[in-house]
């Protein structure tokens, strides 16, 4: 994630962020229908199609469009290191896991820690109103970055509980659907006005087919996989090295600066996340470990045969 970051911010340094996503998206969803079609795998399926805009609109064009609408004003690096809290908003939202989140004493430090590294991210976008004109603007791509992130921890969880069929279509419906939308988002911000594609530098437009190739069609489809075999809140440690990849790819190649306050909120941010993990790993080591002993293979005489069965319910 923290190599699209960095991509992001070359494509939409050139390309306006809604155009950006109706390229992205839209080339992503077709080229992954159609390696599903060729795969003769079922396309059209109401109920699936239903969940899949749903879980499109959530995840790419209010999570994802959100991210690359703030890059135009605030570092990659400081993007990567407020997306790292997202697993504080899937603990938050997960709400039939509350029970077993909440009483653990890890997840709940880790919670509140996590909200102090973002305190101490928002302090200094706060004070830069203050200091500079560009600090409302700051403040702003934060609130949109806080509101993206929501969606995109509660389309995760609606991903989790609805969908249905094959992973790679419902990958495919969603970034075709979410490329849809944001075509008439792109009108309503009067991005194709003062567009000129002939005037986007080649690095923008090599950046652009990264994020289709290595964003979408690999990172993004992965991630809808894992939804579907594992923990919520397990896919989403992912955004754990979020942060570190993303100020590395920051400071070494697009020139920017991280203050002390910035690196104090991103690690308090990771000791956070890295509390709430701990807890999880925690609970589920003894639960493997009482499974085996309660479930050993046992051996048992078949009636009538002399001979040994293998019952693995014992």
């Amino acid at each position: 994630m923290g190599f699209h970051l960095f991509f992001i911010a070359k494509a939409v340094a050139h390309i306006p962020p809604f155009i950006l996503g109706t390229f992205r998206y839209i080339a992503a969803g077709l080229l992954l229908l159609l390696w599903c079609a060729l795969k003769k795998e079922k396309l059209f399926n109401l109920e699936q199609l239903k969940h899949a805009s749903v879980t499109g609109i959530m995840l790419l064009f209010i999570g994802n469009g959100a991210v690359i609408w703030v890059e135009k004003t605030l570092p990659s690096s400081l993007v990567g290191v407020l997306i790292a809290s997202q697993a504080i908003w899937l603990v938050l939202l997960d709400k039939a896991n509350w029970k077993i989140n909440f009483t653990s004493r890890n997840t709940i430090i880790g919670l509140l820690i996590g909200f102090a590294g973002v305190v101490l991210l928002f302090f200094e976008s706060v004070s830069g109103v203050v200091s500079n004109a560009g600090g409302a603007a700051s403040v702003i791509s934060f609130l949109i970055l806080l509101v993206g992130m929501l969606s995109w921890s509660g389309g995760s969880i609606y991903s989790k509980k609805h969908s249905s069929g094959s992973t790679t279509v419902n990958s495919a419906w969603q970034m075709l659907i979410a490329g849809l939308v944001f075509i008439p988002a792109s009108f309503i911000n009067n991005e194709w006005a003062g567009f000129d594609w002939q005037t986007v530098p080649a690095e923008s437009w090599f950046a652009t087919l990264y994020l289709v190739v290595f964003g979408s069609l690999a990172a993004y489809s992965a991630y809808v996989w894992l939804l579907s075999v594992r923990p919520v809140t397990q896919v989403s440690t992912h955004v754990y090295v979020n942060p570190v990849v993303a100020v590395l790819l920051g400071v070494l190649f697009a020139g920017e600066h991280m203050s002390w306050l910035q690196v104090v909120g991103l690690g308090v941010i990771l000791a956070s996340v890295l509390l709430i993990n701990l807890s999880k790993y925690r609970k589920q080591k003894p639960v493997n470990e009482s499974i085996n002993r309660v479930k050993p293979e046992g051996k048992m005489m078949l009636a009538g045969t002399g001979k040994q069965a293998v019952c693995t319910d014992c």
